[in-house]
């Protein structure tokens, strides 16, 4: 195995790893809100809350950040791109709702709610966003809806440099959001402006000149 592959293949595992994560805190998010808001325990309330806070800036944001980049990284780097298909297309699209929602959203709500206690709102929120996460993996699973527009002959696939960039980028962002208890996904950013810039220029021939199945872009 070549040492693009085998970085591709850590992106992929990381993209999957990530979204993984990314639901499951949403899902337990949704569970202690949920708890919170069905007791009438003082303590219970603040506690559900409390925690709530501390998973979502510790955990859930920064799995969604990587989720995020490691997704982007996959589709600027290889024959899927943006808008070549319906399913990818589709992604992107829900993934930039999920990162506005949950960034501009639910963590002020969270914010608020550790004076006010939790509202039926929030716990709506969070099972939409599992919800969504789900319906992701499924569209990567299934693939459905064919091309947008005609059929074109698919992009090249980037250099090893770029996955590995993805994988070393993805894992600092991560622990850096776990070092500091709140997610900076500074170096992620930069990644993804350097990777969009330069992409028009990559001649490296496409692997089996087309995407291989099963492979989440």
């Amino acid at each position: 195995m070549d040492t693009r592959k085998r970085w591709r293949r850590l992106t992929v595992w990381l993209h999957i790893l990530s979204s993984a994560g990314w639901m499951a805190q949403a899902m337990a998010l949704c569970v202690m809100l949920s708890t919170g808001l069905a007791t009438d325990d003082p303590a219970v309330r603040a506690a559900s809350t409390t925690m709530s806070l501390a998973t979502d800036a510790r955990l859930l944001a920064p799995m969604a950040d990587v989720s995020a980049f490691t997704g982007i990284m996959l589709s600027a780097a290889t024959p899927w791109g943006f808008f070549r298909h319906r399913w990818v297309l589709v992604k992107f699209v829900i993934t930039l709702v999920q990162l506005y929602a949950g960034i501009f959203l639910l963590s002020p709500q969270l914010q608020q709610s550790a004076v006010t206690g939790p509202v039926p709102a929030q716990v709506v929120a969070t099972a939409l966003m599992a919800s969504a996460i789900a319906f992701q993996a499924w569209l990567s699973v299934a693939k459905p809806w064919g091309p947008v527009g005609r059929r074109r002959r698919g992009g090249n696939t980037g250099p090893a440099w770029v996955f590995v960039a993805a994988v070393l980028g993805g894992l600092a962002d991560l622990a850096l959001a776990l070092v500091l208890g709140h997610p900076m996904p500074l170096l992620s950013i930069a990644l993804i402006v350097v990777v969009l810039a330069v992409r028009r220029s990559w001649t490296v021939a496409p692997a089996g000149g087309r995407p291989a199945p099963g492979r989440i872009g």
